[in-house]
């Protein structure tokens, strides 16, 4: 990236500055963390993982599970959870470090619904004998979790979800659907808001239910999306029993835990590391592609779109960093998270559309096959090719998932200006 050759500005050096001095209250050193990361994915990814990096192509199930495990021979895949249940006892400095400069070597995606998101809300609302049984399988990455929030008709408003759960004695019986459930064809595990109680206030009724996926009554149907991978699914629940220890906190309690999973991973929406590391893939094409005799990196109209979206991301992670280290220090403005929401995904888009005008006449080629190194025959052009559309055509949702950029916009006018 063009950027890193130039000497950092003096707001540059005072933010670095400012995230030594923080992550050096928090007990650890920031430049050293950031070193050993880089040289953990630069020496320790397998051959074939690497491979797939450098090609862009989609890792199956058991790479992400083999470099998730290999992460915590380091103890950093739940580095985030307490010491008490098998983590670090990482802040969100160190956290959001962490994030992004996996991002940056465009290393496996981690598939956080169990790490991320279940692991700390069983430390916090769990009991002794849930995070017994739970905690280690997530922790060694042996069972997969998935997340079951969204439904027709309930995305962004979720409080108005129906998937129902009555009380049958020693059990629950589940009926309804969830929809644009990720993963949840690897998935071993679900875990769901569902509604307990009618009545009242949305909010009110909703409970945390772990469902397993193999039980009977459970059917998972893919939806299949226009760039070619298989991420999102339908999960229907017909009469499913769930046995009553599965039920996290009390009955009422998923509105509670749904905000606790929001406000814990609020900040890591940026994904500044991945535009750096998309950034980096736009110079590198534009050195090898050339605009008549000219390489597309040595004519004007490329140096100012990359020099734009530079400043952009430059802008973003300063932004980023200022939240996160009012975060480390128990201070977190509530429309931090919607305002790096949108502008991360903006940029995300802008970029890959930029790389996307590079490729010209030979994006048209979208050969699906590529993302899984199962073309039988000729590949056209670039190996890379298959990977980045696929990642340009998945990026079109990053503007949606995680609450859509207009959510965002209504959350910060009512919040940050009252309207």
């Amino acid at each position: 990236m063009a950027a890193t050759l130039h000497a950092a500005t003096p707001a540059q050096e005072a933010e670095r500055a400012a995230v030594q001095r923080a992550a050096a209250a928090a007990g650890f050193d920031a430049a050293r963390f950031r070193a050993e990361l880089r040289a953990f994915c630069r020496d320790q990814v397998p051959a074939d993982i690497g491979t797939r990096m450098r090609q862009h192509q989609y890792f199956t199930r058991e790479q992400r599970i083999r470099w998730q495990q290999l992460l915590q021979t380091r103890g950093w895949f739940v580095g985030h959870w307490p010491k008490a249940h098998g983590g670090q006892g990482w802040g969100p400095l160190q956290r959001f470090i962490f994030v992004e400069e996996l991002e940056r070597a465009g290393t496996p995606w981690l598939t956080h619904f169990g790490t991320s998101f279940l692991g700390p809300v069983l430390c916090a609302f769990g009991n002794d004998a849930q995070r017994a049984r739970f905690l280690g399988p997530i922790r060694d990455s042996t069972e997969w979790w998935c997340q079951g929030f969204s439904e027709p008709g309930s995305g962004s408003d979720l409080a108005s979800l129906k998937l129902r759960a009555e009380r049958s004695g020693s059990h629950y019986r589940v009926n309804g659907q969830k929809t644009w459930t990720t993963m949840a064809q690897w998935a071993d595990w679900i875990f769901c808001l569902v509604r307990t109680e009618a009545g009242g206030k949305p909010q009110q009724g909703i409970s945390f239910l772990l469902i397993n996926l193999k039980s009977p009554g459970v059917t998972v149907r893919p939806i299949d999306t226009f760039d070619g991978g298989r991420h999102v699914n339908e999960v229907f629940f017909d009469d499913v029993e769930v046995p009553v220890e599965h039920l996290v906190g009390q009955e009422g309690d998923g509105w509670t835990i749904a905000k606790f999973i929001v406000g814990r991973e609020r900040l890591l929406v940026t994904e500044i590391g991945k535009a750096w590391h998309l950034l980096g893939v736009l110079h590198s094409l534009a050195s090898t592609r050339r605009e008549g005799a000219r390489k597309f990196s040595d004519t004007a109209a490329f140096r100012r779109r990359a020099a734009e979206l530079e400043v952009q991301y430059d802008s973003l992670r300063a932004t980023a960093y200022a939240a996160v280290l009012e975060a480390e220090a128990g201070r977190e403005h509530p429309v931090d998270a919607s305002l790096l929401k949108i502008r991360g995904s903006e940029l995300q888009q802008a970029i890959h559309d930029a790389i996307t005008d590079l490729l010209a006449r030979d994006g048209l080629a979208f050969q699906i096959e590529g993302l899984h190194d199962d073309i039988d025959g000729y590949r056209h052009g670039d190996a890379r090719l298959p990977g980045l559309l696929h990642e340009h055509l998945h990026c079109r949702a990053a503007s949606i998932y995680g609450g859509s950029n207009e959510i965002q916009r209504g959350i910060i006018a009512k919040t940050a200006l009252h309207v």
